[in-house]
């Protein structure tokens, strides 16, 4: 009996010894968790040294986890000048040189950044005489620079010219009000705008 005694009495130290070896200088259970006392303390062995403490216990904190860096911001689209140039027409009633509606010049021209120029030629068609279409054009010219600067486009940055009906665009036959509808296209003032708009690159 006293046999079986030393012997059960030597697995356990045995064990012990095994289990203390899985965390140096601490007591342990047989899945490695280190026992404490009724105080919540870890509980040491005899052999135990400060060099041994482990996290949880004897206050050794656990280490905080260093912060992701954090990424570089993207860098900021830069803004850059271009050059750009556009054209429009204004149409006209048959011996008319009343402007009817402009605000789709007006509105690119405010939408650039600087105006360099403004260039209006004016044209008409080839019923009457070449003098009279000659001065027709010019007026017809003259009447959209008004228009414009009127809307508040600056005059100094507006030239005119005018080509009465030397450069007819529009190819028709007939006569009266059918031929009048169909050289609309010879009764306008062309529009050229050059210009500046800031572009993001």
């Amino acid at each position: 009996m006293k046999k079986i005694a030393i012997a059960a009495g030597l697995a356990m130290a045995m064990g012990a010894s095994a289990a203390q070896a899985a965390v140096p200088g601490y007591a342990v259970n047989s899945s490695d968790t280190i026992w404490r006392t009724s105080f919540g303390e870890c509980w040491h062995t005899g052999f135990w040294t400060q060099e041994q403490a482990v996290e949880g216990c004897d206050n050794v904190m656990a280490k905080a986890e260093e912060p992701a860096p954090t990424p570089a911001p993207a860098p900021a689209p830069t803004a850059t000048m271009a050059d750009v140039e556009k054209k429009f027409a204004v149409y006209f009633d048959f011996d008319s040189t009343k402007v009817d509606d402009v605000s789709n010049v007006v509105n690119y021209i405010g939408s650039l950044s600087s105006l360099q120029s403004v260039k209006l030629v004016g044209y008409a068609d080839f019923i009457g005489s070449a003098a009279y279409n000659q001065k027709l054009s010019e007026r017809r010219a003259r009447s959209v620079a008004a228009k414009l600067e009127q809307a508040g486009v600056d005059a100094s940055k507006m030239s005119i010219g005018f080509m009465g009906e030397s450069a007819p665009v529009a190819n028709c036959t007939g006569r009266g009000a059918e031929l009048i509808a169909c050289l609309r296209p010879d009764r306008r003032v062309d529009v050229e705008i050059m210009g500046q708009k800031r572009v993001q690159k």
